[in-house]
Order: C-alpha cells, then structure tokens, then sequence
C-alpha cells in the first residue's frame, strides 16, 4: 500500500507539473510563410523534430523519378552487410528503360554492397536498384512490398512504391510530406549520408570497365566549383523522367539546425526552388533544446504536496537534453504549448515516463521525454529502495552486517589451529622448524628434494591459472548483466505499460484533480515580464 501511495504520488505530480505549463500563444506572432517556389509540389521539414516549416500541395502526389532510391538504399542498409556480393541478373541489367542512368554493369558482374550503393546513390543506376533489390528480396516485386512498408513505418499515407528505381508507373508515386519523411531517416542513418555525400567513389573492374570507373553525384549543390552551390549542404538525390519533371531532395545544415527539403514535378527549376525553401528555413527559424527552456515545472516542486507527500520525497524529473523543438525566430518559448501523454511505443526510450508533446499555435514542432533524473551516488540508496518497493518481483537487498557481530558459522574460531580474528592461519606445516626448549642438541638440517621445480615455472603456471579464471569469471559477469538488463528494460516497459490501469485513477477524477491544481498554481503565479532589447545610445562626434 505505501508503494501504491508512492507510485501514484509520481504520477499525479508529473501530470500537475506539465499541465500547468501550457500558455496561450501571443497573437502578434505570425508563422513566417514568406517563400514561394514554381515546382507543382515542394516542403522543407526541420531534420530534428519533423516540423513542416513551409509546404505547398504537400499531401498531393506526383511521380518521384530517381529520389525513389533514397528508400531503396536505406532499406538494403539496414538489411545487408556492405561486404556482401551482388550478382547482377539478365532482368537486372536489361529490364530498364532505354537511356535511363546507369553505371555501365553488365549481366554477371559480381560488386559489393557498397559497391552497388554508390552506384545508386552518386551515379543513380538503374541497373544498381534492381541488382540490389534481387539481392535483397528475391525480386525486384518482392522488394517494393517491403518499400511500402518501411515507408508506412515511417508514416508515410500519400505514397506507393512499385519498383526500386523510380522508373515511370501508375501505382509508383509520393507527396512532398512523405518524401522528407522518408529523407529524415536517411539522414540520420550514417552511412547512408557517408555514401550520399562523396564527392567521387572509383568502381572496380567491371565487363565493360576494364580499368574500374570513377563516378561522381549528381547533386550540384554540394560541388564548389558549380554556380549551384550551397554552404551547408550535406547531399541529396536527384530524379528526372518525363512524367514525373525534376525531383530534387536536398539535406543541409547550418548554426546547429538540419533541414531536408524537397521538390517535386519541378520545371528545371528545381534548384532555385531548393535554395529558397533552405534560405527560408535557416533565415526564419531555429533549433532549441526543450530541456533549455521548459523549466517551468521546477518552479513548484519545492511546494507542491500530493497524497501527504511532498515532491521532494519523490524522485528529481527531467525533460530530455537530446530532443529539440523548432520555433520561429521571432517567436518565444513561452508561446508554446506543451501536452503530457503516457501513450509510448516501443520506439521511444524505455526510461521514459511520459511523453510531452509540443505545439505552436495549431502546428507541432517537436517533442521531448520526462525522465527520472540522474541522481549523485549518495542518492543511489534511495533509488534502489524505491525500485524494490514497487518491483514485487525484485528480491530484498541484503542487510549489511557490522564488522563487531562478524563470526565464522558452521565452526567454531576454537577448532581451527592458528586462526585469528582477523581471518589470517597459520598450520602446523607451515611454521618454521625451530629448537626444542626441551633439548638443547640443534636438529638436523633438512635436504632439499632433488626435483625441485623453480619458482620462475611457478609463477607461470599461477598467472596461466589465474588468468583462466578472470576470463571465465568475465565472461559470466558480462552475460549476466546483460540478461539483468534486458529483464530490468522489459520490467520498466511492463511497469509504464500498466502504471495508469494499476492505480486505478478513473478519468473524470484526475481531470478533476488537474483543473484544481492548475487552477491554484495559476492564480498564484506572477505574470512574466518581457526583456526589452538594449538600446545603444548614439555618440555624436
């Protein structure tokens, strides 16, 4: 009962705590939307937290052409070892359009992975997205099944995927939304981005390469020497067809913020619509960490009591310091609005809480975790009492005895010749041979055995055996902390997983008790004065 109490305590006041944290957003703030591109379809996303920070017609779909191959090489990464051979077939080389990309392979080729990747990625080989895509599936029809689902993995609703290519068909399209989706996990996937953003990769030996082949991509905005050069950019793809016009998806960073952008069904206008959408992101917003700025609810963790208990009994929170949000420049943070949710999934860090959601106006711009904060070792104590309060399943610590009540069970101190209190024996064998008091006749000297076996020899065999020993002994520490862990992680999601069924809270009662608390803290607060920007005064020469 008293865990019970506890466990609720934390739980009420994590709730109170973030409640009251949501303010009404300025009115004199506008969301900036003073860009405009000539493509049909086009969005930059902010890479960090996924916020839309401009679109047009960005749920509308039109045919990919080449950025098709963005999710072809993120799914053969996380399914293949770069090392691995692909054979290229007779459908692989041949089943293409006349004069689209390719690299110059020929049936029976034998690359790498990595080999293929960079094909796909620099020189955007038709050829190359089959290959792997046999390589991968068994079939190039097999693989665009796995496409549609890594891409409603991601929450991509717009889109369709029937080939690895992006080669013209009916049932093969994407919205601009889906599409940064899709380049949101490619650029967080690292070696997707170390291949994306070469500037050459040299091919081996191929049928029709004799001496290799040096490949270079076909962004132009990561090349210096072109006009279409863009400080920041990290890489990108592009993709042409009749049907489909120019596709363009570009990643760049600048003053710690990542953007991805793209375009579609462009009329070779696809790069001045990119530098657009990226001047516009980089000049009017940016990236904060929300463990900077929302700290309101350390303000009444001193006060607040809930149950009988104070929040100081319970354990210290903290927002995450990893996540961001994106706030328009002109905007402050205390125009956001902040929403708790217990709803986690298995994608979201197993030491989490609870989720807090957050919100600008009618847009979400991010999204942090509440966490148990890390404690000093002092603390340590607390923590693991607290844990086998609420953890049936963990067994009791163990008392610690005092050095004055230790004693030898089993066996008395008596019994054992030459034992100490301190634990310390010396047999018989091993005292020295010494005169008799009895006699005084000296006794014969003992000779020593004639197969001795020298001391050096002795020490080798110790270390061998000792050395056996911390291997052994190692080996079993690592594979039982690692089966500790994983059934401490699975307990912790089995606990947040049932914390809000187990108390037994209905829903009209913790409304209830939220809208009283926030009503308090409320009344209580003091209203925020804003910082007025200093003025520099003129001097007259």
């Amino acid at each position: 009962m008293k865990s019970l109490r506890k466990f609720l305590s934390l739980i009420l006041s994590v709730s109170v705590i973030l409640s009251v944290c949501s303010i009404t957003t300025y009115a004199d703030v506008v969301w900036p939307e003073n860009v405009s591109i000539q493509a049909e379809g086009g969005i930059v996303m902010d890479a960090d937290t996924g916020t839309v920070l401009y679109g047009k017609n960005i749920h509308t779909t039109y045919f990919p052409a080449s950025i098709t191959k963005i999710l072809t090489a993120l799914i053969v990464i996380e399914q293949c070892d770069l090392n691995e051979m692909v054979t290229f077939s007779h459908n692989a080389v041949y089943n293409v359009e006349v004069g689209s990309s390719s690299a110059g392979l020929d049936e029976g080729d034998v690359l790498s992975v990595r080999d293929c990747l960079y094909a796909l990625l620099l020189k955007s080989a038709n050829e190359s997205a089959n290959a792997l895509a046999e390589h991968v599936a068994g079939s190039t029809e097999a693989f665009a099944d796995m496409m549609n689902q890594r891409a409603a993995s991601l929450g991509c609703q717009d889109s369709h995927f029937a080939n690895p290519s992006g080669l013209n068909d009916p049932n093969h399209y994407v919205s601009a939304y889906d599409m940064a989706l899709i380049g949101q996990a490619a650029l967080h996937n690292e070696t997707f981005m170390e291949i994306d953003s070469s500037l050459y990769y040299d091919l081996p030996v191929t049928k029709r390469n004799p001496e290799g082949a040096r490949i270079y991509p076909g962004h132009k905005m990561i090349k210096k020497n072109l006009a279409e050069y863009y400080e920041g950019c990290l890489g990108g793809k592009t993709g042409y067809t009749s049907l489909a016009g120019n596709t363009l998806v570009t990643f760049a960073k600048k003053n710690g913020m990542t953007l991805v952008s793209v375009v579609l069904n462009g009329h070779q206008t696809q790069y001045p619509d990119t530098k657009a959408l990226l001047d516009f992101g980089f000049r009017n917003f940016q990236t904060v960490s929300a463990a900077e700025y929302d700290t309101s609810y350390t303000s009444i963790e001193n006060d607040l009591t809930i149950a009988g208990l104070a929040t100081t009994e319970l354990y210290g929170l903290e927002i995450d310091p990893d996540c961001k949000i994106t706030l328009p420049k002109s905007a402050d943070f205390s125009s956001v609005d902040s929403q708790l949710s217990y709803e986690m999934t298995s994608s979201d860090p197993s030491d989490a809480i609870a989720r807090i959601n957050y919100r600008w106006g009618e847009r979400e711009i991010g999204y942090s975790y509440l966490k148990l904060k890390t404690l000093d070792l002092q603390s340590a104590d607390n923590i693991h009492g607290f844990s086998d309060e609420i953890n049936l399943n963990l067994k009791p610590a163990k008392e610690e005895v005092p050095e004055e009540s230790v004693s030898l069970q089993g066996s008395s101190m008596e019994s054992i010749p030459g034992e100490s209190i301190s634990g310390r024996s010396i047999s018989a064998e091993n005292e020295p041979l010494t005169d008799s008091p009895e006699s005084s006749e000296p006794l014969p000297k003992v000779q020593s055995a004639p197969f001795r076996i020298p001391a050096a020899v002795w020490i080798g065999i110790c270390g061998a055996v000792v050395a056996v020993l911390l291997t052994v002994l190692t080996i079993l520490v690592r594979s039982y902390l690692k089966k500790k862990e994983e059934e401490d992680r699975m307990l912790r999601r089995q606990r947040r997983l049932a914390r809000l069924e187990d108390v037994g809270i209905t829903p009209d009662e913790f409304d209830s008790l939220l809208e009283r608390r926030r009503s308090s803290y409320t009344a209580k607060r003091p209203p925020k004065r804003r910082k007025r920007p200093l003025r520099r005064r003129k001097i007259r020469v």
